[in-house]
């Protein structure tokens, strides 16, 4: 009985190690295949789905986003999207410190690490999960570039209760497609990020209203910026 228990052992762990490697191989091909193709579902947008909050997308390329949207976003989130290399350690530290003085906690997460955590893990906050999402938002600078992770972050953020995407925002909120957003618009969409479930557009809550006037200067002082011209056009 021993005998075959100490059998045991070598064949799970050959199994084990087998379907890690297999986990570590598609990861990476997956990572790869979408710096060209859009995620079929994300698990945020699965759980919307699954708790009845509803899906609406819409994937658009960069030309059919207007520039406004491109600008606001970056303006609202990451101003230094351009110039970090997924991680803004400074704004990280900042929060750091904050959050073990107040019950309110800042985040300080990029453009870069939102979309690692929208595209490849789940919602929360272990420390699991932010170890993930490190190594994923790694993996995107390294291999999508800054245009594909902004492409990737206006099609799949959530843009209101259900709402996924710049598109299905527009649409959703003015009846228009994204690439006709005026800078108004764009920044309220802007305005609703990082919970738009909380912050919303219609009927316009409070933080909406005093922030996207902040995000349009914001637009005014960035927009001349050589490399967000570069990421807008």
């Amino acid at each position: 009985m021993a005998f075959k228990t100490k059998g045991i052992v070598p064949r799970t762990w050959r199994i084990v190690k087998r379907v890690l490697i297999f986990l570590f191989i598609f990861q990476l091909f997956y990572i790869l295949i979408l710096k060209w193709v859009d995620p079929p579902i994300t698990l945020t947008q699965l759980g919307s789905l699954v708790t009845g909050h509803g899906l609406k997308r819409d994937y658009v390329s960069m030309k059919n986003i207007s520039p406004y949207a491109k600008l606001a976003v970056i303006c609202s989130e990451d101003q230094l999207f351009p110039d970090h290399d997924g991680f803004d350690f400074k704004s990280i530290e900042k929060a750091m410190k904050h959050n073990q003085k107040s019950k309110s906690l800042h985040g300080a997460s990029t453009i870069s690490q939102q979309v690692a955590k929208n595209v490849f893990l789940w919602q929360g906050r272990s420390w699991f999960r932010k170890a993930l999402e490190v190594y994923f938002t790694f993996m995107i600078e390294k291999t999508w570039g800054k245009k594909r992770i902004l492409e990737m972050y206006l099609n799949v953020s959530e843009m209101g209760d259900g709402v996924f995407g710049i598109e299905s925002a527009a649409q959703h909120y003015f009846k228009k497609k994204a690439k006709n957003l005026t800078r108004s618009e764009a920044a309220m969409i802007a305005s609703c990020l990082p919970n738009p479930k909380v912050y919303t557009i219609k009927p316009m809550s409070a933080r909406v209203a005093t922030r996207y006037p902040w995000i349009l200067v914001q637009m005014t002082h960035l927009e001349d910026d050589d490399e967000i011209q570069g990421l807008i056009q």
